[in-house]
Parts: structure tokens; sequence; C-alpha cells
């Protein structure tokens, strides 16, 4: 990328532009969104929206990467503790993937919604698919340490897990606290509804 095209026009910054977009991709669908939409939405020539991304692709593996790098970095620095039993890095991974899905709502929202149809998109789910593996292991690791059932395929276990913590996308609001969701998810996940004692 041309040093032109990272200093971008007054006004607008690459990631001010990437926002909007997110948006737009998210409310009109990535295919039926263009440049002419994105250049009205922001007040700018569609010429002048080069001055900060190569293309609409672009966008979107901006937009995918910031979902799949904050998820990756996050089941990374779980991974990386060796003072976490199977089950508190289970936890950890659950309770952190609710963090980065409340932190980066937008982006990971988008992320859930893609099919393949574009190579950005191709890639994006060859990363989701590497997370769902790694979590199913984590799943697995907790099982044979006698942490959770073992009962339960681990990789079901963590599509259905992983599912719940996705599906929070459909109702999630920007607002929410990040912290206090995360808690009640991962509880729930664990403890269940019912009291014990």
């Amino acid at each position: 990328m041309s040093e032109r095209v990272r200093r971008g026009r007054p006004g607008h910054d690459q990631e001010s532009v990437l926002r909007v977009a997110i948006d737009l991709f998210n409310r009109q669908g990535y295919d039926a969104t263009s440049m002419g939409d994105l250049a009205r939405e922001l007040g700018l020539t569609k010429s002048a929206i080069y001055h900060h991304v190569t293309s609409k692709e672009h966008l979107l593996e901006l937009a995918l990467d910031e979902a799949l790098g904050k998820l990756t970095a996050a089941l990374d620095t779980v991974r990386a503790d060796p003072s976490y039993s199977p089950e508190q890095r289970l936890r950890a991974a659950v309770r952190s993937s609710v963090v980065v899905l409340t932190e980066h709502l937008p982006a990971v929202t988008l992320l859930l919604r893609v099919r393949g149809n574009t190579p950005a998109e191709q890639k994006a789910l060859a990363r989701r698919r590497d997370i769902d593996h790694r979590l199913a292991e984590m799943v697995r690791e907790a099982a044979e340490a006698g942490a959770i059932r073992a009962d339960v395929d681990p990789l079901l276990a963590s599509r259905l897990l992983f599912g719940t913590v996705n599906s929070m996308t459909e109702w999630l609001r920007d607002d929410s606290d990040a912290e206090a969701l995360a808690d009640t998810v991962t509880t729930l996940a664990f403890d269940g509804l019912m009291r014990h004692g």
C-alpha cells in the first residue's frame, strides 16, 4: 500500500472508513454494498475512498482480520498460560470469546455472516475452522482430565458452547458490559441454571 493510501484524506482515516463499511456490510450484506454506498454514507466521492483503502474486498479483509485476530490472540493467551488446568483453560476460552465478541461486535457479526463467496471470505472461513478445532481440543482435554462430561463428542460440545456465544450477535447491544456478560455466560455454560446446595 502506498504512503498516499495510508495517509488518507482530512476528516477521515482508514479506521473511520472501516467502521462505516462494517456497519453497511452488516446492514445491507457485503455483496449488496457498493463503494458508491460507502461514499454516500461517508459524504465522500468514490475516488476519495481509494485514498484510504484499495478495494471493497480490502475493507472486508480488514474487518474479518480484526475479528479473527482478536479471537486468535485471546485463545493464544489462554493456551500459553501454564497455570491453567484444562477446565480453567476452557472456561477462560469461553470467557475471552465473549469479551472479544462484545468489544468487537460489528466485526464479529460480519465474520459470522460470511459464506465463502470471495477469496477473503474463504480465507476467513479456513481461519474460523482452525479456531473451532482449537476450541474442540480444549473441550477434549477438559473431558480427558475428568473436569467435564466425557460422554459428549468434543467437537459437538464445542459447537454447542461456542454456538451459544456466537448467537449473542443477534441480540447484543454495543453498550453491553463485556466483563459482566462474560461472567454470566461462563457461569451458565459450566455451572448451569439450577441452584445447587
